[in-house]
């Protein structure tokens, strides 16, 4: 299993949105925007699980620097 993590996201991002931006690598495990406990709004990054590693390297190789509602993500491996 590979875990990466997904840096400037839009506040507006949610679990759903990311699911289906990362699918055209293949098929998430798990995704997790990281909230503020006492707001519950996004703190701008997450976390997007992969199944087999090579979705995961081909999820990096695809979508770091792509644009996603404006802003330019950063993918890479969760450390």
């Amino acid at each position: 299993m590979a875990k990466l993590y997904v840096g400037n996201l839009p506040f507006e991002t949610n679990e759903e949105q990311l699911t289906a931006f990362f699918a055209e690598c293949g098929t998430p495990t798990r995704v997790t925007v990281v909230r503020d406990k006492f707001t519950n709004r996004s703190r701008g990054f997450g976390f997007v699980e992969f199944g087999d590693d090579a979705a995961a390297k081909k999820a990096i190789e695809t979508l770091n620097g792509r644009s996603l509602g404006g802003r330019a993500l950063k993918v890479n491996e969760a450390k």
